[in-house]
């Protein structure tokens, strides 16, 4: 039978930092004395969660709620810790190779830092520079033959976008002016109507998703961050529509008991408020 003592130990050391929550992470993929669930993982299986606690990171940062920053915080140092233990008993790394790494690559990126180089420079210098270091590494990459490549095919659709269009304007593909962009976009709203009367559904989807990729490219050349603006644009609609229950209340009404015209009515008025205040 193991002896856990000094793990058990570990793992009840609430000043022990890193190293517990790294036991913690080996005991429950232990796969005698371990948790079933966590047994049964594996990298397909987690990563959903891993993308989901980042969009939570994000949401408590924006709602300015510290407690909860720091506790999605963790949630995400977690699934690095688990994918880490997923690979090292696989026999690929560790998670101390991923401290390295990581840490290897800031050195690297940061030289006006921990190099020669001059920190006379804005912070959007140091943006281009950044980038010319990455872009540097890619074509140091045997397998780079593209200046799209890098670029995770698993990231959010419309983040995705923006860093193909942005990977696509560094080497002299994209519109010069922010006028070009919303003529394409008046170009494929008409050609997305005209899928809508005449094409079929596959090809409905296929020209909404250019009028999406257009809409970001807008969103890059104006220097909106598109998922930021459209949280907002979600957060808005959320607290007018709200706002109109909240009215149909008074009137004592749900909204399955109202129509469109009375709901549009109490829209505008939940606007006007908003204005007021």
């Amino acid at each position: 039978m193991t002896d856990y003592s000094d793990s058990d130990a570990l793992v009840r050391d609430e000043t022990a930092g890193l190293e517990r929550l790294l036991e913690i992470m080996r005991r429950l993929r232990d796969p005698e004395t371990g948790c079933p669930w966590d047994i049964e993982q594996d990298f397909t299986s987690i990563a959903p969660y891993t993308i989901e606690e980042a969009y939570e990171v994000a949401d408590a940062i924006e709602r300015g709620n510290m407690g909860d920053l720091r506790d999605e915080l963790g949630d995400l140092l977690l699934q690095s810790v688990y994918h880490a233990q997923m690979a090292e008993e696989a026999g690929h790394f560790a998670f101390q190779d991923v401290v390295r790494a990581i840490s290897d690559k800031m050195l690297r990126r940061h030289p006006h830092v921990f190099g020669d180089e001059s920190r006379d420079k804005s912070a959007a210098q140091q943006t281009v520079d950044w980038e010319a270091i990455k872009a540097a590494e890619r074509a140091g990459k045997p397998e780079a033959t593209s200046a799209l490549d890098g670029v995770a095919a698993g990231l959010p659709a419309l983040m995705r976008a923006i860093k193909l269009q942005n990977r696509a304007a560094r080497v002299g593909f994209d519109w010069p002016e922010t006028a070009q962009v919303v003529d394409k976009i008046t170009e494929e709203a008409a050609e997305l109507v005209e899928a809508r009367d005449k094409l079929g559904p596959e090809e409905l989807a296929e020209e909404y998703g250019d009028m999406l990729f257009v809409m970001a490219n807008l969103a890059r050349h104006l220097d909106i961050d598109p998922e930021a603006a459209l949280r907002a644009a979600n957060a808005k609609f959320t607290r007018r529509f709200k706002g109109v229950e909240a009215l149909l209340q008074e009137r004592g009404k749900a909204p399955e008991a109202s129509d469109l015209a009375e709901m549009d009515a109490l829209w505008d008025e939940v606007k006007r408020r908003e204005k007021q205040s």
